[in-house]
Formats: C-alpha cells, sequence, structure tokens
C-alpha cells in the first residue's frame, strides 16, 4: 500500500488572511516504510515570510526572491503527481490541508477532501492519552533522532514523520508483515516441506567400507544395544 508523509511550512498561521506555503515535502511509503523517493520545493509565496517563519524554519524572503510561485507546473503539477490518489500522512493534517486547498483553490484546483489525510496527532493521542503529542515529542518517545532539527523544514520533518508513523502503526514487525510475500511457486504444503527437510541422504560408502565399519564398531563395543538394527546400505 502506498501512503506519503506530507508536510508544509508557511508565512504565518492563517491562509484566509493571505498567508501562503512556502516550502513542501514529501516522503513516499510503501507498507509504511520510506521507499527513499522524495520531493521537497520551494515557493515563491508572493509575499514577505513573517518574522516567526525565519525564526522557526531559517526560510528568509531572499531564499524565496527566485523560487517558482505555487502556480507553476514544477510546483502544483509536481506535487499532485507525486501525492497521486494515495492517502497522506501528516502531523495535524487539518493545517497542512488547509494550506493546500487554499493554494488548490486559487488556481481553481478540486480541494483535497479531508477522508484522505491520516493525522498522526490523532494517533500520537490514541496511543498515549495526556502525553504531550507534538512531533518532536512523539519522536522523542519513539526513540527517533531529531539531531539537526533545530529549524524546522518540510522535507526534515516529513522524514521524521514517516519514521513516527511507522512507529504508531506496530512498528517495523508490523510493515516486515506487510512487505513479505511468498511467491506462488515457492508455496509447499507443511508435510511436504517437512518431508523436503527430513529426506535421507544415501551413504556413498562402499559395501566393503562398510563391513569394515561395522567390524570396527564391533571389535571395540561387543554387545552393544544398537548392533541389532545395524543394517549396511547397499
Amino acid at each position: 500500500m502506498r501512503e506519503v508523509a506530507f508536510d508544509t511550512e508557511t508565512t504565518g498561521l492563517d491562509p484566509k488572511s493571505g498567508d501562503r506555503i512556502v516550502e513542501l515535502g514529501c516522503v513516499e511509503m510503501i507498507n509504511r516504510m520510506p521507499t527513499g523517493r522524495e520531493f521537497q520545493i520551494y515557493v515563491n509565496p508572493g509575499r514577505p515570510v513573517s518574522e516567526a517563519t525565519v525564526r522557526i524554519t531559517g526560510i528568509t524572503n531572499e531564499i524565496l526572491r527566485n523560487r517558482p510561485p505555487f502556480s507553476h507546473p514544477d510546483v502544483v503539477d509536481r506535487l499532485m503527481d507525486f501525492l497521486g490518489t494515495d492517502p497522506i500522512v501528516a502531523h495535524n493534517a487539518e493545517f497542512d490541508r488547509m494550506f493546500l486547498n487554499s493554494e488548490l483553490c486559487l488556481l481553481g484546483r478540486s480541494e483535497v477532501p479531508k477522508d484522505r489525510f491520516i493525522d498522526t496527532l490523532v494517533l500520537a493521542r490514541q496511543h498515549r492519552p495526556g502525553s504531550p503529542a507534538s512531533l518532536d515529542a512523539v519522536c522523542k518517545r519513539f526513540g527517533v533522532s531529531i539531531e539537526g532539527r533545530e529549524l524546522h523544514g518540510a522535507l526534515k520533518d516529513a522524514r521524521l514523520l514517516s519514521m513516527v508513523y511507522l512507529e504508531l502503526t506496530g512498528g517495523r514487525e508490523h510493515a516486515f508483515e506487510f512487505s513479505y510475500h511468498v511467491r506462488p511457486d515457492q508455496e509447499r504444503a507443511p508435510s511436504e516441506r517437512r518431508a523436503q527437510r527430513h529426506s535421507k541422504n544415501r551413504s556413498r560408502l562402499t559395501s566393503d567400507e562398510a563391513k569394515a565399519h561395522q567390524r570396527f564398531i564391533e571389535g571395540m563395543i561387543p554387545d552393544a544395544i544398537w548392533l541389532s538394527d545395524y543394517a549396511v546400505d547397499r
């Protein structure tokens, strides 16, 4: 099953007041494991970024000056192609969905429905009610390193999110169960597998060598209890 971990960085907190997306980050997951395929791009919002955004992300007006707007095919078309029709995993998903749909509406495009989003904030609160549920807190809960996250970044956070999502949904053992499949030509009935495993190998001893070995054993331990059942393989 394909899913996409998704995160945005924005000029502020409210698209209704004109705030826009400044960075997009996506990580592809198959059976909840990252595949290594990613998408990241900075976006010119057409307006100044807030001081809070600069402080949290390090993304400045100068960085965004020559970047494409969301309407550019390198942004919107590549993003929507990457997302496809698969489930989208986000932390505090309503925030990212709100900004994504605001940008799509400005272009006259269809919104992404709420039921496509999986919110890891909700999963984290269900996993441990009453505990802190920020992305940092959940990473610490599962021992996911946040080293180098002094500044937020959409791709950086999407990568962390993909690891957190795996843990919240059962961990690596669960993912392995999904990803391991036996081909039909590898499947055998249990009795057949047992028969193959315990099949007897034919001795390479010649008849004379076997008889000599029997005489040696008899000479070592006369009247041994196993000698009555001793048979030479011919």
